[in-house]
This record gives C-alpha cells, sequence and structure tokens, in this order.
C-alpha cells in the first residue's frame, strides 16, 4: 500500500497520513505490482494497454549508474510540472515524491520497489532518492517520450491550467 503525508515546517517530522483517496483527488493514480516480474507481467501489460503506455525505458539512479549524479538530482528536486503525465513504476530501490495539493500544501509519496505512480500533467511536484540513494525505474508515456519540465512558476501553461480546472472539480 502507497505511503504518504503532508509536509509540516522543516525539522517538525511528518504530518497526518494522506490515504490513497485524496491521491485520486488530486489525480495520483497508483497500483502495486511485482516487480520481479515486470518484463513478463500480464498485469502491467494489461495497464500498460488500457493507458496507452506505448513507450518505456528504463533508468537506474546512482552516483555509481548516472552522468552528473548530483545535478541530476538536484534538477530533479526543483518544483516543476510536465505537460504529459509523468509515469514512473519502481524495480528496485526507492525514492519520495512531493506533490502539491489543491490548497498548494506538500504532500510526501514514499514510493519503493513494485510501486507504480502517475502525477498528471500540471501537478506541481519535486523528486528525491530515499536514503539508499538508489533506485531502478521504468518510465513510461504515452506517445514519444518528451522530458521538458517546466520550473514553478509555469502557471501559464495550458497543461497546468487544466490541472486547475480538474482540482476545482474534484472538490
Amino acid at each position: 500500500m502507497v505511503e504518504a503525508w503532508y509536509l509540516l515546517e522543516e525539522g517538525e517530522g511528518p504530518g497526518p497520513s494522506v490515504g490513497l483517496s485524496a491521491l485520486r483527488k488530486l489525480g495520483v493514480c497508483y497500483w502495486k505490482l511485482d516487480a520481479d516480474k515486470y518484463e513478463n507481467d500480464p498485469e502491467l501489460e494489461r495497464i500498460r494497454k488500457e493507458k496507452n503506455y506505448g513507450w518505456m525505458d528504463i533508468i537506474t539512479i546512482s552516483k555509481e549508474k548516472l552522468p552528473n549524479y548530483e545535478e541530476k538530482l538536484k534538477m530533479f528536486y526543483e518544483e516543476h510540472l510536465h505537460r504529459d503525465d509523468e509515469i514512473r513504476y519502481v524495480l528496485d530501490g526507492g525514492g519520495y515524491f512531493d506533490v502539491r495539493d489543491g490548497a498548494d500544501r506538500w504532500v510526501r509519496i514514499a514510493v519503493g520497489k513494485g510501486d507504480l505512480i502517475t502525477l498528471p500533467a500540471g501537478m506541481y511536484h519535486r523528486f528525491a532518492l530515499d536514503r539508499r540513494a538508489y533506485v531502478k525505474v521504468m518510465r513510461l508515456f504515452v506517445g514519444e517520450p518528451v522530458w521538458t519540465a517546466y520550473n514553478r512558476p509555469a502557471d501559464h501553461l495550458e497543461a497546468r491550467a487544466q490541472y486547475v480546472q480538474f482540482l476545482a472539480r474534484s472538490v
């Protein structure tokens, strides 16, 4: 099961937990799969077909595997959004997706092996590794991959306007 909670001010520890239903109201989708069989998993194939996730690759984020590791970590942690959904399937290791709720508060979502998560286009978020400083993820896309991140503020983008409208309807 997914673990999520509100981030409090620095040094105050984790805040109240956030359930899956609250994450769904933010547009976050989540599945728990068996990462040991990702190459031949009928459940993953069903999700990919249903959601039209046609393109995929696998990336390992660690000092040993990722060029410009420190620079990339800083970039991932900068608050940003994308024009397309961000779809990640954790095959090993772990980290945190921090997302903004409708009141602009941070919600931290812990992801680990077997977690498949989708953040909607237009949602402000950031990513950090957990204490293991390692994650291996499958990146999925609808259509051709687009890697462009738009750092906050990016409220002028159509994807952001659509996401804000989605939030207003889901309250």
